[in-house]
């Protein structure tokens, strides 16, 4: 792959974004590449975690390439859409958790890769931002949608409608990043948490993420049915065997991920 980078270590998968002469600007080969990165993690039942960040220090990914774009016709606009949903999809509906180090501008496409991750920490460097409204277009791979259900309505259309970006803080402030740390620092921040996750039983977050992610537009009752199915379910499985044994036994326990 050209610009996208996977490394694997251990049960930490990084995809990092790394075309920094557009500054990660995603075009349909980064897209395409993107998604390949993300089939292998997937595939890859040893892995716990994966953290998705941008090359360089000046951008996570700034945007949609918009070279490539100005002259698409609706046809091929739709399919770039598309084909960036496909992508951000796949990336969200992976069962381990994703974390978003965000080091610099994420921006338009950027900011809805983020927002496909399950949390951002983001430096104090970061600025976030949609603004496809400056160009006379709007977000097109579930900015719309992604944006509003994490930082409620009135937000979304605040950041939308005036394309304005906004900085890591006040991007905490709103519920968008979860963490600010200083740059040096972000990486070694997502790989704690990572490392802190891997320690449990993979099943059971992952059906963690499931039930939340399922749930979160339901009603209360056909939410918390989904979640009585997934604890269920869970003892079925030689983890949960193993993390309560252990428990008992006073010893760390040693899950197999079945």
């Amino acid at each position: 792959m050209d610009f996208v980078k996977l490394e694997m270590d251990g049960a930490l998968a990084t995809i990092t974004i790394d075309r920094p002469k557009a500054l990660n600007a995603l075009n349909r080969q980064v897209l395409s590449e993107l998604s390949d990165a993300i089939g292998q993690v997937a595939a890859n039942r040893s892995l716990r975690t994966l953290i998705v960040t941008g090359g360089g220090e000046k951008a996570f990914v700034a945007g949609a390439d918009i070279a490539e774009m100005a002259n698409f016709s609706n046809a091929e606009a739709l399919a770039f859409c598309e084909q960036g949903h496909r992508v951000l999809d796949s990336l969200e509906a992976l069962p381990i958790p994703v974390i978003a180090a965000v080091n610099g501008f994420a921006l338009g496409g950027g900011c809805e890769l983020a927002l496909a991750c399950d949390f951002i920490y983001a430096s104090e460097k970061a600025k976030f931002g949609l603004p496809e409204v400056t160009l006379a277009v709007i977000p097109g791979f579930g900015g719309t949608q992604r944006l509003t259900r994490i930082v409620g309505r009135a937000r979304a259309k605040e950041m939308i409608f005036s394309g304005d970006m906004i900085d890591a803080a006040k991007a905490r402030e709103i519920g968008l990043a979860l963490e600010v740390v200083p740059p040096a620092e972000l990486i070694e921040k997502c790989k704690k948490l990572a490392a802190n996750i891997a320690k449990r039983g993979p099943l059971a977050v992952a059906q963690a993420k499931r039930v939340i992610d399922a749930g979160a537009d339901l009603k209360l009752g056909d939410a918390n049915a989904i979640e009585r199915d997934g604890f269920m379910k869970l003892f079925a499985t030689a983890d949960q065997k193993e993390g309560m044994a252990a428990f008992l036994a006073k010893r760390p326990a040693e899950f197999k991920n079945a």
